[in-house]
Parts: structure tokens; sequence; C-alpha cells
């Protein structure tokens, strides 16, 4: 083999070695950014893991939040998907929309037998349910657990808005 060969030999597996590279560290970095979604039972059960971050969803839990009294950032509350429920730790300003008997997902890890999140997200309107949240109690429902109409109503609106006539 001549040295003009060679070298081009070398230019090409070089270029694939850095493709194949690249290729894993992406795959990687994906995998390092997927959050799986649990819902309470499945917590319960002990399916989700420890120390690893993951999504919770499901509905809080009527008289549960519970706001420390040194820190009023710090807020426990417990999630429903209407057969199981999980206690909550969260340290932050929580959305202006999470209200008890409405749908939340919350980022975070679980200690125990304590969901710990990072992040909680609240529905946007009364008609919104996260799609995990829905899917899981349309599950739920099939096979018994038939939740009070109560625990489906929207948080009641605070005060109504007047339009300006002109």
């Amino acid at each position: 083999m001549n040295a003009v060969r060679r070298k081009k030999l070398m230019w090409v597996m070089f270029t694939l070695a850095g493709a194949a590279v690249a290729v894993i560290l992406v795959i990687y970095a994906i995998g390092q950014q997927t959050d799986y979604y649990f819902d309470a039972t499945a917590i319960a059960q002990g399916e989700a893991p420890q120390d690893k971050r993951i999504r919770a969803g499901g509905m809080v839990v009527a008289g549960s939040v519970q706001r420390a009294a040194d820190n009023p950032l710090n807020v426990e509350f417990a999630i429903t998907d209407f057969q199981s429920t999980v206690p909550v730790t969260y340290q932050g300003i929580l959305p202006d929309l999470f209200a008890e008997n409405s749908g939340v997902v919350a980022t975070g890890k679980m200690q125990g037998d304590t969901f710990v999140a990072g992040e909680v997200l609240a529905k946007h309107d009364e008609n919104y349910m996260p799609p995990e949240v829905a899917k899981s109690m349309k599950e739920n429902n099939r096979s018994g657990a038939v939740p009070s109409s109560e625990q489906y109503n929207p948080a009641e609106r605070i005060h109504e808005t007047e339009t300006l006539q002109q």
C-alpha cells in the first residue's frame, strides 16, 4: 500500500471513529435527559427508582397542602390517582394555578416513601389534565376505581372579570 492510500485510509478511519463517538455521546445525553412518568400507584408499589429523576403525576389531595411555619417556601402535599397516595415535598414557589383537587405533574426524585420535587407543573385551565395523568386515571377507572365527582371538579374561580364597555 502506497503512502497516499494509507493517508486516505487513516483519514477515513479517524472520521468514522469521530462520528461514532459523537453518536454515542448524543445517545448518552438523550438518555440522561429522559424522565420516566410514574403515577401514584406505581410509586406506592415501589416501581419508581430511588434517587433517579422521574416525573410523578396525579391530583392534589384535598386538605393535604401544608406549608412549613418557619419557611413558607417549603410545601408538603400529597398526590393521588384515586387508588394510591404519595406524599410530596417541594421547596420553592408553586405555580399560580396550583390548587387542591387539581392535576399536577412534578419532576424530582424518590427518597424513601416521599417524592422530593424540584419542579411542579399545574394544569392551565379547568378543562386541562396532563396526558399522563388522564391516561392513568382512565386505566384505573377501567380496573374498578371510581373517583367521587368532587375529585374531578375543577378549581373554583376566585373572581369574575368584567369587560369595559365604551
